[in-house]
């Protein structure tokens, strides 16, 4: 039986990066349903009123940019490009993706209980790879991988390549959940990788369409994953109204139907409040859960959560506040208190310990799906065409998904990306059987599957028309003459 020790992954193939290939090896051996937390915590859950988990999110898009137009990071080319507008913020971005590596042992060192989670996009990954900068891999390991650390510090999955869910080809979605397992695992170790159960989607975006919110949750399932994060404007209760202010601090089950009428469901933590840097940044979630007090759930009394997460490097709050404000709150509690520091799996291993079932938790479901619901009654072939006339006759009805506010679409203006985007997604599906092990263990479906997931990066389009539309129309074209 192959064990993690014999799969030990290169984070490079054949001058690649190692996406593929050995996903099914990588589900069998992290998959082992252990508890991650539940026997390392010191947290005890009855002496806590309230408590707080804090996510860093930190991505560099993989760009056309290197001598001859190779594949570089973004990073790379900042370094190489100091005079380009924020790019002398190039040396600051590589101490943010490096820094807990130094802050989390220093506070436990001082006697204090941090905890933080990491999400850490692929492309990114990847880019310190290619840099060789293993002073900030060796960083993350140490926290990832000494028993001494490892307690305080969660690693999120997340889309290898900084994809928007709602706006990504359905059969790519989960090509792109196991390409960063699988890099994951080539870095850190499948051991690492078994003890990943949270999920932070790019842009905290959360798909609306029925069966694309399916096949994501049926996705993220599927690879092991046991909740995600979810902003609070992309979910409504199943009445079709904003969740009550309490039920955010909870964590909910996310309820999705198919227009096949399948239903599956997955935990959410809740994320309160837009995109805002100052919240992790000034550690404002700690103060918030001062106020917030015990609920009751399934009968049982828990601590409330509060859930946040944020950019880990961009803008002036996380490059100068962060390091002065992060260990504020960890030295306040050394002695105790009815506030802590969670992080996601371990608040949810906790609370399941004390009692509390997933059954018990809230439902919710994506944004505007009320509305398709209301007027198909269970006829589960009138989905599509419900869809067709809310369109029609509902100006604020859409399906874009949503992701920070409900009012930002990934979809509107952006149709000269999305459309070769679907295209090459399509010529790649047409050509590869992904569920071949044979197939997925080729150089050639490593190339054209990187290729298809980079065109897939959000920022081709959140930083406009542009440099950055013809970035991705290189990948594009570089993609489409595989075929």
């Amino acid at each position: 039986m192959i064990s993690p020790a014999t799969l030990a992954l290169n984070p490079t193939r054949h001058n690649l990066p190692n996406i593929c290939g050995f996903d099914s090896e990588i589900n069998t051996l992290s998959n082992t349903g252990e508890k991650v937390f539940l026997n390392k915590t010191n947290l005890n859950l009855e002496r806590i009123q309230s408590g707080f988990a804090c996510a860093l999110h930190m991505h560099q898009p993989t760009i056309p940019a290197g001598h001859d137009g190779a594949l570089i990071c973004n990073l790379q080319y900042m370094f190489e490009h100091p005079g380009e507008g924020d790019n002398h913020n190039a040396g600051p971005f590589v101490w943010c993706y490096s820094r807990m590596g130094d802050m989390i042992p220093q506070l436990v060192q001082e006697g204090c209980n941090p905890r933080i989670m990491l999400d850490y996009s692929g492309n990114l990954l990847w880019g310190l790879i290619q840099m060789g900068r293993n002073d900030v891999i060796d960083n993350l390991k140490r926290i990832t991988l000494d028993p001494a650390y490892q307690p305080h510090v969660e690693w999120l999955g997340t889309m290898w390549s900084h994809a928007v869910v709602p706006s990504t080809p359905i059969p790519d979605i989960k090509l792109h959940i196991q390409a960063w397992r699988h890099y994951f695992a080539s870095i850190f170790g499948v051991e690492a990788l078994s003890r990943v159960k949270g999920f932070s989607p790019p842009e905290m975006g959360l798909p609306n369409h029925p069966d694309t919110l399916y096949q994501y949750v049926k996705a993220l399932k599927e690879c092991g994953y046991q909740w995600l994060l979810v902003q609070e404007h992309s979910v409504e209760t199943p009445e079709g109204t904003p969740l009550p202010h309490d039920q955010k601090y909870i964590p909910n089950l996310l309820v999705a139907t198919n227009s096949q009428g399948e239903t599956i469901s997955i935990t959410a933590l809740i994320k309160t409040q837009g995109s805002d840097t100052k919240l992790v940044a000034q550690m404002q979630p700690y103060y918030e859960a001062k106020g917030r007090v015990r609920q009751t759930l399934g009968g049982i009394s828990i601590p409330s959560l509060v859930s946040q997460i944020a950019d880990g490097e961009n803008g002036g709050v996380m490059m100068n506040e962060f390091p002065r404000d992060f260990p504020r709150p960890w030295q306040e509690m050394r002695n105790g208190g009815p506030v802590a520091g969670f992080n996601g799996t371990e608040y949810l291993e906790l609370i399941s310990a004390s009692g509390v079932s997933i059954e018990d938790y809230p439902r919710c479901q994506a944004v505007q799906q009320h509305k398709i619901w209301n007027l198909v009654h269970g006829d589960w072939e009138k989905v599509q065409s419900t869809i067709d006339h809310l369109k029609s006759t509902d100006h604020s009805f859409h399906i874009d998904g949503a992701s920070w506010t409900n009012d930002l679409s990934w979809v509107r203006g952006y149709e000269n990306v999305l459309e070769p985007m679907n295209l090459l997604s399509a010529k790649f599906h047409a050509k590869y059987d992904s569920s071949d092990p044979a197939t997925v263990k080729s150089p050639q479906y490593l190339e054209a599957l990187l290729y298809n997931l980079l065109l897939q990066t959000s920022c081709f389009r959140y930083w406009g028309q542009g440099v950055w539309t013809d970035y991705a129309r290189l990948i594009y074209d570089r993609g489409m003459a595989m075929y």
